[in-house]
């Protein structure tokens, strides 16, 4: 039987990150955005093992709400590609909060800004592969204010309505699994809210 330890805190502490002691940590390579880490470290049996993962700075997923529709990027993707439809979405730059990466990557990938964000918590996108913590924001109130696009993006608008949305995101149409949880987070939160009607 397995028995939960908590701290002081009243929070469950986690015995298997405790147990684990840290022998080296090093970078393999360094991007513009992210690092590849390898980290060796022996387990509780004594046996050392090297593990490898992406140290991200965390991202922002954005659903912006315009007229009944949220509006949906075609983007290029090189590692899957080809053009998948998605959530505007970025990465935060060194020192920057969740909200103020929401506003920018906002603007650059739609050309809007927001007068509010709305959030919908946090995912893990990949935990077996990286540390990113991605934040889900609802975008509302938007108006026209654009800023220069990332050089290497390319990037089509695609708005659609959420109900049609809820519904790609359920049947496998959408597949992209950020964009999947976020719009199903914005759907229930606009079906028990009055935004949908004030927008």
């Amino acid at each position: 039987m397995r028995v939960a330890i908590f701290g002081k805190d009243g929070n469950s502490v986690d015995e298997a990150a405790l147990s684990r002691i840290l022998l080296d940590s090093r970078v393999q390579w360094e991007g513009r955005s992210w690092r590849l880490r390898v980290d060796t470290f022996r387990r509780p049996d004594g046996v050392s093992v090297e593990k490898a993962f992406i140290d991200h700075p965390g991202s922002v997923v954005l659903i912006p709400f315009l007229d009944e529709q949220v509006i949906m990027l075609r983007q290029y993707r090189p590692a899957m590609e080809k053009t998948i439809l998605e959530l505007p979405a970025g990465t935060r730059e060194p020192g920057e909060t969740w909200l103020a990466c929401a506003q920018r990557e906002l603007r650059e990938e739609t050309g809007y800004r927001a007068e509010r964000f709305i959030s919908l918590g946090q995912i893990w996108p990949g935990p077996g592969l990286t540390n990113e913590i991605m934040a889900l924001f609802l975008a509302i109130g938007l108006s026209s204010d654009p800023l220069p696009a990332d050089f290497d993006e390319e990037i089509t608008l695609a708005p659609m309505p959420i109900a049609e949305l809820g519904v790609m995101a359920r049947d496998g149409q959408l597949q992209d699994a950020k964009s999947i949880v976020a719009i199903l987070r914005a759907e229930d939160y606009l079906a028990s809210s009055t935004i949908k009607q004030k927008n």
